[in-house]
């Protein structure tokens, strides 16, 4: 096991050992521990008390930050070139088409987040190997998948987020920086735990948000009171 840097075992001696802290709390606490030179991502791990093996019991959707996630979102717009403007306009990093497919293909992924239009959809499916296992394959589910291209950027690159529970039943999300104010991560972390609370699935027997964890880039993991949430 690796050993605690002096600044790691001072930030863990700030948070209480089996303590559930409110979502108030924690993301005033989550500031004070943190102690890298660059402004760390925040954060938040929910488990639920669902079994993804379970085509019923998957959870998975969007939502849109309100503050945004501090990161500067990479957004690759695979369109014809009808919809190249309006792709531009509306702020994506990338636009075009078969020379980007060819590029992907070559195993160039340096993107965030991938937009296209239904009738795209067809060339991409030889990518799936490519861009499956990095989360980048395009949804209508998620809004990925549209006509509406400049709403679709627009969107992304305003604060919206996909997510989907892991296999193990826990959703991974970035909600901020370290630099927000605590108010804009409680912000943030309530508008992802309320749009769970909202996709809860029917066949999810018993306690359904098991557990919370608020964490930044280094620091240790604070837990949060569910019921409180």
């Amino acid at each position: 096991m690796a050993k605690l840097t002096k600044k790691q075992k001072e930030a863990a001696s700030k948070i209480e050992k089996n303590k559930l802290y409110t979502l108030k709390d924690a993301a005033a606490l989550i500031k004070d521990v943190a102690s890298a030179k660059f402004d760390e991502s925040v954060d938040i791990a929910v488990r639920l008390g669902v079994d993804p093996r379970k085509a019923n019991q998957m959870v998975r959707g969007v939502v849109t930050l309100p503050h945004g996630t501090g990161k500067d979102v990479k957004v690759l717009a695979l369109v014809t070139p009808d919809k190249e403007a309006e792709a531009k306009e509306a702020g994506a990093d990338f636009v075009g088409l078969d020379d980007y497919l060819q590029k992907i293909k070559d195993g160039w992924t340096d993107v965030d987040v991938i937009i296209t239009m239904p009738s795209v959809m067809g060339k991409l499916g030889p990518l799936g190997r490519v861009l499956g296992p990095r989360g980048l394959m395009p949804n209508p589910k998620t809004g990925t998948v549209t006509m509406d291209i400049a709403k679709a950027v627009a969107e992304v690159k305003a604060g919206k987020i996909d997510f989907k529970v892991d296999k193990t039943g826990i959703i991974h999300a970035g909600i901020g920086r370290i630099s927000f104010d605590a108010d804009k991560i409680v912000d943030n972390a309530h508008e992802i735990i309320q749009t769970l609370i909202k996709l809860k699935p029917t066949a999810a027997k018993g306690t359904y948000i098991k557990s919370i964890y608020l964490t930044s880039t280094m620091s240790p993991a604070i837990a949060l009171d569910p019921k409180a949430v």
